[in-house]
């Protein structure tokens, strides 16, 4: 019931199994999140496939063969949502990961929403 949360579970999952690719169905908000994740080096790269109506993401991986993504965690869900002010910005592993955030002037991660000084409903935690 939450496409956010399944594509999360795509994304660990080929991590996981090593694959080189997975595929989502595209959204707006996915794809901001992907924007996120590439800009902080967790993926190489996602193309959108507007025929299909599908996302495909390109994993990364490390000289060593282990996933870049170690760990991602839905903090807010449909269920509960979670709030903070820009003072309230979690650091996630001391600054070594990523906090995805939809704010008053879109989808930012952690840092990005620090320098712009802007809360919002923290979606998940990437590290």
């Amino acid at each position: 019931m939450d496409p956010i949360a399944d594509m999360l579970t795509v994304i660990r999952n080929g991590c996981r199994a090593q694959k080189t690719e997975v595929a989502v169905p595209h959204s707006r908000l996915k794809t901001e999140l992907l924007r996120v994740l590439l800009e902080d080096g967790f993926i190489n790269n996602f193309t959108l496939d507007s025929k299909k109506k599908k996302i495909t993401i390109m994993l990364k991986y490390a000289k060593n063969g282990e996933s870049v993504i170690r760990n991602l965690e839905r903090v807010s869900k449909c269920s509960r949502r979670t709030y903070v002010s820009k003072k309230e910005i979690p650091y996630v592993l001391g600054g070594l990961g990523t906090a995805i955030l939809t704010t008053s002037k879109g989808v930012l991660g952690d840092r990005e929403a620090r320098r712009n000084k802007v809360g919002g409903e923290v979606i998940a935690y990437v590290y």
